[in-house]
């Protein structure tokens, strides 16, 4: 069965050194310190150790291989989002990423699909992209931030943004990053295992609330890590709609639980009861693999919660595959193995 992680990331094996390049700012340089290993650091802070798997496209699909998946959607580490920084510095940066996500994605067209990423702090440059990366490097969708610079998804001055992914059919995948509180809560790993969670939930809410659905009915947007904690608030999301529409109907009047299949979430959740309810709630064709390879906080056993569920074939095909396909306008034919050579080709 064909098998589509809809939430990986990648990132080239050397990125330029933009600190010296633009002459400010912490951005993240990779220091190569022993042969496939490397620290991601922020300016002199260290930040990650990542491997070679998180660059290397050969060593990914033999990974991948061991967990009978085919294909990997792609998109950078969100900490290269660089949304603090100047709009054309990041426009910069983003362009340097996305053409190293199209030669890979070029390279191996039936292992990765690409997801941009863009300057979310100018619209115009990131509608620029948006363009360039479909027209010119055939890129599926983009991949963005829970908010910029802390400004939620609501905001109109994203409107051009949602506007450009509708009309050029791009996905998008929101993932959360600069999670609110963060500072306040560093211990014990509780922006990604508090944080994350909620600043999802806050996207959902801030596109839901705003009538993003509303004004652009053919966006297709995932929300990473099964939606965060959305869906096992939406009873409270929706109590609070009901009782306070002063507070929270003010731009939308649409009961936000009659959006539950209008979005895609992937499937990590870490636990099968979790998934079972995700899948429950919004439908077995709004939910996909998700893996967050190669980071220990994702489902590295890629797919393999969704087996143990014992979900009836339909059900367990639109989570392998399906949804994934519906999420980025695929065909199952894109992924299809070539044939084999033929022996009695050229008479031989």
């Amino acid at each position: 069965m064909l098998k589509i992680d809809s939430h990986s990331h990648i990132i080239p094996e050397h990125l330029p050194r933009w600190t010296e390049k633009f002459g400010y700012g912490d951005f993240i340089h990779l220091d190569h310190y022993r042969p496939g290993y490397a620290n991601m650091m922020r300016g002199d802070v260290f930040f990650r150790e990542i491997c070679a798997n998180c660059w290397d496209p050969e060593i990914r699909v033999l990974e991948y291989e061991n967990h009978n998946c085919q294909v990997q959607v792609v998109s950078t580490i969100p900490v290269l989002f660089s949304y603090w920084a100047k709009p054309a510095d990041t426009l910069d940066i983003s362009r340097y990423l996305n053409d190293h996500l199209a030669a890979v994605c070029t390279q191996y067209p039936r292992h990765f699909v690409g997801l941009a990423t863009v300057p979310m702090q100018d619209s115009d440059l990131a509608v620029q992209e948006i363009a360039r990366c479909k027209k010119e490097l055939h890129l599926d969708g983009i991949q963005i931030g829970s908010n910029i610079n802390n400004l939620n998804l609501s905001e109109p001055q994203f409107t051009p943004i949602w506007q450009a992914c509708e009309e050029l059919d791009m996905c998008i995948l929101v993932h959360p990053w600069d999670m609110m509180g963060k500072a306040s809560m560093e211990r014990y790993w509780l922006p990604w295992l508090v944080g994350m969670p909620a600043e999802t939930t806050r996207a959902i809410c801030s596109m839901l609330f705003s009538g993003v659905f509303e004004q652009f009915p053919r966006l297709r947007v995932c929300y990473a890590h099964a939606g965060g904690t959305f869906l096992s608030t939406i009873g409270r999301i929706e109590h609070g709609f009901n009782k306070r529409p002063d507070l929270v109907a003010i731009d939308n009047n649409i009961n936000p639980r009659e959006y539950l299949g209008r979005f895609w979430v992937d499937s990590i959740t870490h636990d099968p009861h979790m998934l079972r309810y995700v899948i429950n709630n919004i439908g077995s064709n709004r939910v996909m693999v998700g893996s967050d390879y190669p980071f220990p906080l994702g489902d590295l056993e890629i797919g393999a919660m969704i087996e143990e569920l014992h979900l009836p074939p339909f059900d367990r095909e639109n989570l392998m595959y399906r949804a994934s396909l519906e999420w980025l306008n695929r065909k199952k034919e894109d992924f299809d193995p070539l044939p084999a050579p033929s022996k009695a080709r050229g008479g031989v």
